[in-house]
């Protein structure tokens, strides 16, 4: 266990690796309660969540996620976040636990519309079972028809008798459903799902599986990948950058920067000689400084050591032959191609 947050959050249960095969070959659970969620209502709730993101939640259909950033003016990251849509005069973000505060705060100040925003993390657990097996061990327990909610869809229902919504999201890259109900069932629910996934191989999993999951699916992590100093074209986000919806916080920079063409890149690489790179260590072309790792790990499903870092474009081209600097030693990268890993549908 260790202190995230304000939370004392499980960082494995039965080991890194064991967690995380499971969840890529079988099932695993994840108590991932110390999310925050953040709601918009109102009759200009939309043009709020416009204004604050760089999506366009305006495509969204009633019961349909979509991936977000929370905008500063530079373009730059508040937050990355997933935006709910539960009725023309409602949406449901998900967002980081440790901007919580943060996310609310600045998403209050810039409301100069007729919506309401309301911090009610404290009203959801949030549970997220990922994995092959996820939807027949689900199936177990709801009457809910799994099968019709899409990737990036949600529906409400009950699991094991309590009221929830249940998303078809995650972030390990595995199918699976983030479930979010009230608090007072978490235990209740929790070893319902493990007694209905033993023959399965579900297995608790802790936040070390949870980093190296999303590392080889090329998930960002916030305060690693991206934070308020990166954009979101610099961050190779740019699918979630709708600058054609209008004008949002962060869109004139964006602009600008699309037009000249961004300095830097977040780029994937491998490890080619033995060793791992880790957060901060340097990255190097032809013995010259020219980065920083943000995220590396050995990645169990893959057998391999990668990890991701800001370099400037001219070495971004997979391919690229690259050095890390482990303990002082120069070790040989490579640049590839992301996602790292992408599950076969």
């Amino acid at each position: 266990m260790v202190s995230f947050a304000g939370w004392e959050m499980p960082v494995e249960y039965s080991g890194i690796l064991n967690e995380h095969i499971a969840v890529r070959t079988k099932a695993g659970l994840f108590d991932v309660s110390h999310m925050g969620e953040i709601e918009i209502r109102g009759r200009e709730a939309l043009a709020l969540v416009q204004r604050v993101t760089c999506n366009d939640a305006s495509k969204l259909a009633v019961g349909q996620a979509q991936y977000s950033g929370l905008m500063t003016p530079e373009g730059t990251f508040v937050d990355d976040i997933l935006v709910h849509k539960i009725s023309d005069e409602h949406y449901f973000l998900c967002v980081n636990a440790a901007n919580r505060e943060k996310d609310f705060a600045w998403i209050k100040q810039n409301n100069r519309f007729q919506a309401t925003v309301e911090d009610t993390s404290d009203e959801y657990t949030q549970l997220a079972i990922q994995g092959p097996g996820a939807v027949r061990i689900l199936e177990r327990l709801t009457s809910t028809p799994l099968s019709e909610i899409r990737y990036y869809r949600f529906t409400f229902g009950k699991v094991a008798g309590v009221e929830a919504m249940i998303a078809r999201t995650g972030y390990t890259g595995e199918d699976g459903f983030e479930i979010y109900f009230d608090p007072s069932h978490s235990e209740e629910v929790w070893h319902r799902l493990l007694e209905a996934g033993q023959n399965e191989g579900l297995i608790p999993a802790g936040l070390g599986a949870r980093n190296t999951l999303r590392l080889e699916a090329t998930f960002c992590l916030y305060g690693n990948d991206i934070d308020e100093t990166t954009t979101v074209l610099e961050a190779n986000l740019g699918w979630i950058c709708k600058l054609g919806k209008g004008d949002f916080l962060g869109r004139e920079r964006l602009l600008e920067q699309q037009e000249k063409g961004v300095e830097r890149i977040l780029v994937g690489f491998e490890m080619l000689d033995r060793g791992i790179a880790r957060e901060h260590y340097g990255i190097y072309h032809d013995g010259q400084p020219i980065g920083q790792v943000t995220s590396g790990s050995f990645a169990p499903f893959l057998k391999k050591n990668i990890g991701l870092g800001y370099v400037p474009t001219q070495y971004a081209k997979a391919g690229t032959n690259l050095s890390v600097a482990v303990r002082n030693v120069q070790v040989a990268a490579r640049v590839v191609a992301t996602p790292f890993y992408k599950r076969s549908r």
